[in-house]
């Protein structure tokens, strides 16, 4: 579990659930560092999504794991159509925040420490970009197969991801061509959390083209049905269980 000055992301989720607000800032390995979209976004009601994310609770069935839940907003949302959700996320301060905002089953628990002992899901959410999560594709194989084990037969994943290759900065294409010289793919990356005095571990974040995401789900028993694309940088994948 993170220690509290390693929960730079609940402090930031906590302050701003206490009317307080600053920025959090993202800084790679590289030294590269950049601003997020700040916290009101993990706030954000139903009616002021991204149309993409609108879309996509249309997929949703029956009871529901979201992984990476922040301060829970699409796990109440989906609460309160009636789904049985458990939100989970790493980060105490944020969790805390779900419960109290009403989320009724909110658990510490990192995207690796998922296993049977929470029960069976028919789908899995991973909004916030939080395909991320998987860290490099050999753990995202590893974490696929075991997400097989711990859905229904119906089971299903709606993942947002981004393309690493939209972008033109050319420090971000110096650190790509630096992944692949080390036989990493380009959206391989490092990335810590700062907020005030808090500063998150380092842990790996992952970025996918389709193709890549595609290879990755290879021999993990999940298959891409479709893509919602958007004009914004993040599409989102409904990924069910391959048909025996």
């Amino acid at each position: 579990m993170l220690k509290d000055h390693q929960d730079a992301f609940g402090h930031e989720i906590y302050d701003y659930f206490n009317g307080i607000g600053d920025a959090e800032i993202i800084e790679r390995d590289d030294g590269y560092i950049d601003l997020s979209a700040g916290p009101a976004v993990y706030f954000t009601p139903h009616r002021k999504w991204f149309p993409i994310e609108r879309k996509a609770m249309r997929y949703v069935r029956g009871r529901v794991l979201d992984i990476g839940c922040g301060a829970g907003r699409h796990s109440l949302h989906l609460q309160e159509k009636g789904h049985d959700v458990v939100g989970i996320d790493n980060s105490p301060l944020a969790i805390e925040v779900c419960k109290k905002r009403g989320l009724r089953d909110a658990r510490v628990i990192p995207i690796t420490q998922i296993s049977s002992s929470l029960g069976i899901f028919d789908t899995v959410i991973m909004f916030g970009n939080n395909f991320g999560l998987f860290g490099t594709p050999e753990r995202a194989k590893r974490l696929l197969k075991r997400f097989h084990k711990v859905t229904s037969k119906q089971g299903r994943i709606i993942a947002v991801f981004a393309d690493p290759y939209t972008t033109d900065n050319p420090v971000h294409l110096a650190y790509h061509a630096a992944n692949r010289a080390k036989g990493r793919i380009s959206g391989q990356g490092k990335i810590r959390v700062r907020y005030k005095q808090y500063a998150s571990p380092w842990f790996n974040w992952l970025f996918v083209s389709k193709k890549e995401m595609e290879s990755i789900l290879e021999g993990t028993g999940w298959v891409v049905s479709r893509y919602i694309d958007s004009d914004i940088r993040f599409d989102i994948a409904i990924i069910d269980k391959k048909k025996a």
